[in-house]
């Protein structure tokens, strides 16, 4: 199983930005693999942020991610990026690459159904 591995969190300031990567080792993914971010505040469950389709590059958002984060993706480097722009205080929180084989767009994207996870990079957004 490809192994995933997230780096680029940090601490920043509100309205600040940070770009995530989650590179993909250990062997590569699949044409019909999607990639995801989701994400998890203290005290909260984890919730879906975006997923990209590793063949062909279609995207999708949840709501609260539409317009402030970005999902691309380097099949060359496998690796996929999560650009985040104009970031709040409530942006903090583990952000956690997952990837699995899917078929159908737009997708299902609720946690169970994404078996493989990297270990997560903590994004702190306060001054």
């Amino acid at each position: 199983q490809v192994q995933l591995v997230e780096s680029g969190g940090g601490v920043v300031q509100p309205g600040g930005s940070l770009k995530l990567s989650c590179e993909a080792s250990g062997g590569t993914f699949s044409i019909d693999t999607m990639a995801a971010w989701f994400r998890q505040a203290p005290g909260k469950e984890r919730e879906f942020v975006t997923a990209i389709k590793w063949n062909g590059g279609g995207t999708y958002y949840n709501e609260f991610a539409k317009g402030r984060f970005i999902i691309t993706r380097d099949n060359t480097k496998n690796t996929i990026y999560l650009q985040m722009i104009r970031l709040k205080p409530e942006d903090t929180a583990d952000y956690y690459c997952a990837a699995r084989q899917n078929s159908s767009w737009p997708p299902s994207v609720d946690v169970p159904s994404f078996g493989n996870w990297g270990r997560g990079t903590q994004v702190t957004v306060s001054w």
